[in-house]
């Protein structure tokens, strides 16, 4: 080093510091951005057993939906398998329950308002018991869906579709989440 403080007669010792610090910055960054700085988290996947309400469905699409269901157990398979985009996912329709569909109406009566309760015709709030394999506990998707209680879902197999449906519970099999 010279006097001027100047290494090798041509570098300032301080801008040389500055310029490895900016490097390090910049790969740092580079490492952190491309998820390859620190260990790296394996994906575990789990088995969930969830329900997903969806009402309002035809009476004729549930009986259809049950024999689809019956017919899949009957050929050895859990239930009816779920797609998702055009892929068979790792789960499947497992059991169908049905109850009447509630109108509820309300009447003005002498300036109160009175709620009657009827059956919809032909109509059925049908709950739908799910059993998969998520790939990622984390986010818990199947296919393209995330299954989280109170969500909305579609149930879609191979051999029909249902939108706005609910999730109303989902059961990971380590507990109440794989991560705990």
């Amino acid at each position: 080093m010279e006097k001027n403080g100047k290494l090798f007669g041509k570098i300032n010792i301080i801008d040389l510091l500055v310029l490895i610090l900016a490097v390090g910055i910049v790969i740092a960054v580079a490492l952190k951005m491309t998820g390859r700085m620190g260990a790296v988290v394996p994906e575990v996947g789990t088995d969930i057993t969830y329900t997903v309400r969806v009402e309002r469905v035809d009476a004729e699409v549930y009986e259809n939906i049950k024999d689809f269901i019956d017919d899949a157990k009957k050929n050895g398979k859990p239930g009816d398998q779920l797609m998702s985009n055009g892929a068979r996912l790792e789960a499947f329709i497992t059991d169908a329950v049905a109850v009447p569909t509630q109108e509820k109406t309300e009447v003005a009566v002498g300036g109160n308002y009175v709620g009657i309760v009827t059956a919809g015709k032909d109509l059925l709030d049908v709950t739908f018991t799910v059993q998969g394999h998520v790939a990622n506990n984390t986010k818990t998707e199947l296919g393209s869906q995330e299954v989280r209680v109170g969500k909305q879902h579609i149930v879609k197999t191979t051999h029909f579709e249902l939108n706005n449906g609910v999730i109303l519970s989902c059961v990971w099999a380590g507990g109440t989440s794989a991560d705990n």
